[in-house]
């Protein structure tokens, strides 16, 4: 994932320390039932479309650029599939970053798969059950992308008493 330009200018003042930032990620699946996926310029694996929005851009605006920016693929999203807090993450160069991802399922619509820049070295299309090897990150988001049903999100740990306000 390329590093994007309001980050570096944060991390101009902030240098390695933590950032809490928004992230998306994109199940697309095709007319076919098809999963989309990118294989990973920065670690050779496969995986789902994702990013960082920009400032002010919606989450599901942000997926259909993701997508469109390193397939061609052009989709439309169609419902919020997961809502997680990752575990904070340390980057060879230093700077430590932790995620809330919020996963969308979306249809393709038109344009080929191929890849459209520099974050991944392959793009194709794949039916469910002759996925390449993939992280349960992944793996979770396109079981949920594929089940009907409300968003996934993990449950509060902190409810409080009946009666009281909070």
């Amino acid at each position: 994932m390329t590093t994007p330009g309001f980050i570096r200018d944060l991390r101009a003042d902030i240098g390695h320390r933590l950032l809490f930032l928004p992230g998306v990620s994109a199940v697309v699946f095709d007319e076919e039932g098809r999963v989309l996926l990118g294989r990973r310029a920065d670690d050779g694996g496969w995986s789902i479309i994702g990013g960082i929005p920009e400032p002010g851009e919606q989450p599901a605006d942000a997926a259909v650029r993701e997508v469109h920016e390193e397939t061609a693929v052009h989709c439309v999203a169609e419902r919020v599939v997961l809502v997680e807090t990752l575990p904070p993450t340390r980057y060879p160069n230093g700077d430590e970053c932790q995620f809330v991802d919020i996963t969308l399922r979306c249809r393709a619509v038109g344009g080929t798969a191929r890849v459209n820049d520099e974050e991944s070295l392959e793009v194709a299309w794949f039916a469910r059950d002759a996925l390449p090897p993939l992280r349960q990150f992944a793996l979770t988001r396109i079981e949920r992308a594929a089940e009907e049903g409300p968003a996934w999100f993990a449950p509060a740990a902190f409810a409080p008493a009946p009666g009281t306000v909070r």
